[in-house]
């Protein structure tokens, strides 16, 4: 279909777009971590300034060291999307999640690129582009996650 966008084609690309603004958060400043009140500012804080990598990094250890994994159910703010730290935290924390925190993340993923549409004034172009695309890869690792662990057969 002529128009038509082969996600497969723009694979590698997609990628490293996404994972671009993350692989940046995780490199930066090697510090201990923030007191948890302040850490969770790093859902707000979506900009490319030292002072956000490092309260997204934080941010990013803190999930993912949740034994719990509670923050899965919390209602996200269109910011915590374009910041990338809760869908990359879903990401790679996928073979420990039980069928129902895949189930509910992959739900989130899909709803995540309308949330950031919603709020287009509030971002930039490149802010929803890069939200949306690590959405859709996450939504898409997390459902197939899903069907081979919890599919009833």
């Amino acid at each position: 279909m002529r128009g038509h966008l082969d996600w497969q084609d723009v694979r590698p690309a997609l990628l490293i777009a996404c994972l671009a603004p993350v692989a940046a958060m995780l490199a930066g400043c090697a510090g201990g971590d923030a007191p948890p009140e302040l850490s969770r500012a790093g859902f707000s804080c979506v900009d490319d300034s030292v002072e956000c990598i490092n309260r997204r990094q934080s941010l990013l250890r803190q999930l993912q060291s949740d034994p719990n994994r509670a923050w899965i159910k919390e209602h996200p703010t269109p910011e915590a999307y374009a910041s990338g730290v809760r869908l990359f935290a879903m990401k790679s924390k996928k073979h420990e999640l039980t069928c129902e925190e895949l189930a509910h993340g992959r739900q989130e993923a899909d709803g995540a690129p309308a949330a950031l549409r919603s709020q287009s004034g509030h971002f930039t172009p490149a802010q929803i582009s890069r939200g949306a695309m690590l959405a859709s890869e996450v939504g898409r690792e997390l459902g197939t996650e899903f069907g081979r662990r919890c599919r009833k057969g």
